[in-house]
């Protein structure tokens, strides 16, 4: 089967990392300066070969299979200011990464069109939004850390990996992480971090063996789709301890794998028997990374993209096994 080429933008790094995992040519838009959103292929990632540049002002002149929107703004503005007509007329996903933001439960999508494949990134998120006439599915994540890399929690702290957290506040949990940081030994690593305190950020391809150091991951994330570095965490061997909200409620069994519950004082309670603890750390950690060997790897992540590439481009007639919601 040919590869496809597919046109998409630069929104979130590491997902579109894993993203071009896939068989497939890639071509991301940038501008000069490289913007947010607009940051094509970037020298921060380790791209494949079939990861292309592509400024803004050539992409009318290419031939592409697939549009791939990330962004409400991409999809309402950017697809008539860059793409011809014809262009904008090819077989068209739109990945939805969040849940809905003005209300849980009663938000329409702004893609409301049979026309276009939405993919949701969590089965929770798929349940809160409301899709209206636009085929969807549920393609969950698939990660991959670098070889070699193992859990070792010789340092009796946790690690919070999160970008920007003080300027996304409550939502993200700003709040809940500095509560907690006055109990127990937290870490904070990511864009922004040293606005609270952190370290500021690691380069994606390192986190994996720099998180492995740390004694375990904490969430205090109240309501957005499930994190990466949640998954990539797990993938290393990491137990996570993590608020019981989203789909984290469906990923991390309590008392298993990690730690969940609403209740804040709880969570402190397990991360302090965490950081006195290191052999129920390992023991929590090894069925994480069984669940997440089980659930995201990489392989069935590119294997469902493949699939939804090419049954939107009617490369493949067979219907499109990716979990249809």
């Amino acid at each position: 089967m040919r590869r496809l080429k597919v046109l998409t933008w630069h929104t979130h790094g590491s997902y579109l990392y894993y993203l071009t995992q896939a068989p497939h040519e890639f071509y991301v838009l940038s501008k000069p300066g490289r913007p947010p959103g607009y940051g094509g292929r970037t020298t921060n990632m380790p791209w494949g070969d079939n990861v292309h540049d592509m400024p803004v002002s050539e992409a009318r002149h290419h031939q592409f299979d697939c549009i791939i929107f990330q962004d409400d703004e991409q999809y309402e503005k950017d697809q008539y200011e860059f793409l011809s007509a014809s262009q904008r007329a090819l077989p068209r996903i739109y990945i939805e990464h969040d849940p809905p933001r003005e209300h849980p439960t009663d938000t329409r999508h702004l893609v409301d069109t049979p026309e276009v494949l939405l993919v949701h990134v969590t089965p929770f998120n798929a349940l809160m939004w409301d899709s209206g006439t636009t085929p969807s599915c549920v393609i969950e994540h698939g990660v991959k850390v670098p070889e070699g890399v193992h859990y070792r929690g010789q340092l009796d702290c946790g690690l919070v990996v999160i970008n920007h957290l003080a300027r996304r506040g409550r939502r993200l949990g700003a709040d809940i992480f500095q509560a907690a940081r006055a109990d127990v030994p937290l870490e904070l690593v990511g864009m922004g971090a040293q606005e609270l305190g952190g370290l500021g950020e690691i380069e994606h391809a390192r986190l994996p063996a720099f998180a492995a150091n740390y004694r375990y991951l904490f969430n205090p994330i109240r309501y957005t789709s499930l994190g990466l570095a949640v998954i990539e965490a797990m993938m290393v061997g990491m137990p996570v301890v993590a608020l019981a909200t989203t789909e984290m409620a469906a990923v991390i069994a309590n008392g298993e794998n990690g730690f969940i519950d609403t209740r804040l004082g709880t969570l402190i309670g397990h991360m302090r028997e965490l950081g006195r603890n290191p052999a129920l750390a390992r023991a929590l950690g090894a069925q994480a990374r069984r669940r997440a060997r089980e659930h995201f790897a990489i392989g069935r992540f590119c294997d469902d993209w493949d699939r939804a590439l090419c049954h939107v481009t009617d490369l493949a007639r067979a219907p499109f096994h990716g979990q249809l919601y």
